[in-house]
């Protein structure tokens, strides 16, 4: 059974930090692509991040991009979402998902797991 289980959300100020970690098992970590998505209030889910099972591809939303960067420990089982320069908007619950293998990777409908998700929320 898969798990996906995701920490390090909290109540920042705008401009501030905060890095997500997910801790995956049951899958085997090192073949999976791990994504970021996230869901705000009122609004559908949307794709943040995603990484390929080897760490080396990389895709970001424009609206994150040079703000948030992800990468995966493999012998941890581990992924993470580094963000930085956070802004009200970026207030959300943010969901890590896993699937073998994607096309874009960029729709909620292409990923199989999904954890249950961290809240994030961002003062102004």
């Amino acid at each position: 059974q898969v798990q996906l289980v995701e920490s390090g959300g909290g109540l920042v100020q705008a401009g501030d930090s905060l890095r997500l970690s997910c801790a995956a098992s049951g899958l085997t970590f090192s073949m999976n692509v791990m994504a970021w998505f996230r869901q705000a209030p009122g609004k559908e889910r949307e794709f943040v991040s995603r990484i390929s099972w080897s760490g080396l591809s990389k895709y970001y939303a424009d609206s994150v991009k040079d703000r948030f960067t992800i990468s995966r420990d493999n012998a941890k089982n581990t992924v993470y979402l580094q963000m930085n320069s956070l802004k009200v908007e970026d207030t959300a619950v943010y969901y890590c998902a896993a699937v073998e293998s994607v096309s874009r990777g960029m729709e909620t409908d292409e990923y199989s797991s999904w954890g249950h998700g961290t809240q994030v929320t961002v003062s102004s």
